[in-house]
């Protein structure tokens, strides 16, 4: 990127938030560690139902915008009736990025064993990453912290590929 700070936007996916009737953590604590961590711009915030097509709608309406970077989803990643965050992830995302989610999964996986249970997917709309994080501020620490030090750099691509860019992938970490 051309030193421009990253614009990010945050979606809390629960029911009770959504409600009024449970104080959103995860959301904050998203926007926090961006604000913090990532040096970014939390441009966008939402709590939404653990509604697919609600879901849906949302990430698709920031998406199609164009001007965010990443869109960070927090909560309904689990294994619960009510948690579809990742199928209206799925419903979309064009394109998949599987080492994200994995990567958090793992990293979560030395912390605590049920985060075999995260169904958290990322992909990738036009020029937007969206990322599903799980809902518990600790979780969302993990996660992040296990994927940070590449959300610059797939942004930059992104954009690079918005400019018909060529790439060349080097063998250095980043």
């Amino acid at each position: 990127m051309d030193h421009q700070r990253l614009r990010i936007a945050v979606l809390t996916v629960s029911d009770r938030a959504a409600a009024g009737v449970y104080r959103d953590r995860g959301g904050p604590s998203v926007k926090t560690y961006v604000e913090t961590q990532l040096a970014a711009v939390v441009a966008e915030t939402a709590v939404v139902p653990d509604e697919r097509e609600q879901i849906a709608a949302q990430l698709q309406r920031w998406a199609d915008r164009g001007d965010l970077d990443i869109i960070l989803t927090t909560g309904g990643t689990g294994v619960a009736p009510r948690d579809v965050t990742p199928e209206a992830t799925l419903d979309v995302i064009e394109k998949d990025v599987p080492g994200l989610a994995e990567a958090m999964r793992a990293a979560s996986r030395e912390v605590t064993p049920y985060a075999m249970l995260s169904r958290g997917i990322a992909g990738i709309r036009g020029r937007t990453l969206i990322i599903n994080l799980p809902g518990n501020p600790k979780a969302v620490k993990e996660n992040l912290d296990a994927v940070v030090m590449v959300l610059t750099h797939a942004v930059d691509l992104l954009q690079d590929a918005a400019a018909g860019q060529d790439h060349h992938f080097h063998k250095t970490k980043p």
